[in-house]
């Protein structure tokens, strides 16, 4: 396990000895806050490091981009929260996000520039594609040589966003077998947090959808499931838990699966 500790600089450590990243990591809440999606955050951060990018974090100045305040339809704190980002991005002369949540992609892309954030938005699995595209990230397969690996797709990255092949060439990288579930790409189901629905009790019905979409991964025999979200790792990984699978499938965000490949976490 490589336990080198990292020194992440934030903006304002850079604005202060006149600096500027190559990229700005947007961490988001869930990479900030919730205790799964924060292991994601430390391995992308390794990934980031080992290969040599310049990047910073906002840190203490980075607050929601407003996404679920929108989900949920209260577009006045969307934009309250979005106008004091955008504000702080500006003022650093902030050119180009990188991010592990599609929801904070998709807002940050789409949603922000109408309000004046023009930034280039770029997902961590495109990121980590085009890192190894070009030769600055090596990947071997390592732990996950032959194994078999299905991916599930994030709506906000896939159906938002047209972002399908991304993610599964940096899976087909690790040397696995990538075992598709018959919902996938432009036809995959959601995990059921999307849209807010993270933050309310499920609404009447037979099956929770993180049920349905689980038995369809088990259902192709993978010994990973692969995500790129981590409202997605959260809602996967519940179903694995709910079929008592989760001594045999692992779900593991793509960071994870290429920093563990390449030796720079268990």
């Amino acid at each position: 396990m490589n336990t080198t500790t990292i020194e992440v600089p934030t903006m304002a450590d850079m604005a202060a000895r006149g600096e500027m990243p190559e990229v700005l990591f947007w961490v988001g809440c869930a990479g900030s806050f919730d205790d799964r999606a924060q292991r994601v955050t430390r391995d992308f951060v390794r990934i980031l490091a080992h290969v040599g990018v310049k990047f910073a974090v906002l840190g203490l100045e980075e607050t929601c981009t407003g996404d679920p305040a929108k989900r949920a339809g209260n577009e006045f704190l969307f934009q309250m929260q979005a106008m004091m980002n955008i504000q702080t991005l500006n003022g650093y002369g902030v050119q180009k996000i990188v991010t592990a949540c599609p929801h904070c992609f998709n807002t940050l892309k789409n949603e922000y520039p109408s309000l004046g954030g023009e930034y280039e938005v770029v997902h961590h699995a495109t990121f980590l594609q085009q890192l190894i595209d070009s030769g600055r990230l090596k990947v071997e397969g390592g732990a996950f040589k032959g194994k078999r690996i299905t991916y599930h797709d994030s709506c906000y990255l896939g159906r938002h966003n047209d972002i399908y092949e991304a993610p599964r060439k940096v899976v087909e990288r690790l040397d696995a077998d990538l075992v598709e579930m018959k919902r996938c790409r432009t036809k995959g189901l959601c995990c059921g947090a999307g849209g807010a629905q993270m933050f309310k009790d499920a609404e009447p019905g037979n099956k929770e959808v993180n049920i349905e979409r689980t038995e369809e991964a088990l259902g192709v025999n993978p010994d990973y499931i692969a995500v790129a979200c981590p409202f997605c790792n959260t809602m996967m990984t519940d179903g694995v838990k709910h079929f008592e699978k989760e001594d045999k499938i692992k779900v593991m965000d793509l960071a994870e699966l290429v920093a563990r490949a390449n030796g720079l976490t268990v």
